[in-house]
């Protein structure tokens, strides 16, 4: 089946309606169009679907198979990485830089990628989400500068990875270390971290299929006490690195 045209009515999409697990499309491409409201952009990760790109406009999401996610309980940290976390090379944060991070991820010039998918309006949606209390970021500092960090969504029990930086070595697996180390202490029992990276096996990620992440979300997203508010000072009474 094709990916679906979706219509832009300016009111929010309900991706409820979309028939997502008999959709399979190059590389996940599952719809396009729709918008990027605040509600809209909710629905989607609840249904498994993230933005990747836009063209003349118009939103592409995408639900790949198979998916890369990291369970509770499953982070690989290497014995390097033991030795270097007691190092304490860095100032890992949460929700103190959100628009500072997401910038940073757009500038990253990545491999067989011509241009970045995090665009102004990207930018736009997503510090919107960020100030109504769902899209969060972690961030590595050394010596007062922004190094390192990742940003994503947080639903129920699921955090949706959407992208990390680095500026300086391990800056991004830090933060992504303690990043989980954060939510799995707050209950959360996934993090979506969406297509395969070298990097993200590394630390424990492994790829599951399309119908089984949609199962695992359909009960793990749902509203829980972590949705809709600013995790800062949480996270600072987690002691962080």
């Amino acid at each position: 089946m094709r990916p679906l045209i979706l219509p832009d009515s300016g009111r929010p999409f309900d991706f409820n309606s979309v028939p997502i697990a008999s959709i399979s499309g190059y590389d996940g491409l599952i719809a396009i169009g729709a918008n990027f409201l605040p509600e809209t952009l909710l629905s989607a990760y609840r249904c498994g679907l993230f933005p990747w790109y836009r063209y003349k406009g118009l939103p592409y999401w995408y639900c790949p198979d198979p998916r890369m996610v990291l369970h509770q309980g499953q982070l690989h940290i290497t014995k390097s990485m033991k030795s270097l976390i007691k190092q304490h090379p860095f100032k890992i944060t949460c929700d103190l830089g959100f628009e500072s991070t997401i910038r940073a991820c757009a500038g990253i010039k990545r491999k067989n990628e011509d241009a970045t998918w995090i665009d102004a309006d990207f930018i736009k949606a997503y510090t919107r989400l960020h100030h109504a209390g769902y899209a969060h970021s972690f961030e590595a500092w050394q010596n007062d500068q922004l190094v390192g960090g990742l940003y994503g969504i947080g639903i129920g029990k699921v955090f949706f990875g959407e992208s990390m930086f680095s500026n300086k070595s391990n800056a991004s697996k830090l933060a992504f270390i303690e990043a989980v180390r954060f939510l799995e202490y707050h209950g959360f029992r996934m993090v979506d971290c969406q297509v395969s990276t070298e990097h993200l096996k590394s630390l424990g990620a492994k790829a599951i299929s399309k119908e089984e992440y949609l199962r695992l979300i359909s009960d793990w997203a749902l509203p829980g006490s972590m949705d809709g508010i600013r995790w800062n000072e949480r996270f600072i009474q987690h002691s962080p690195l």
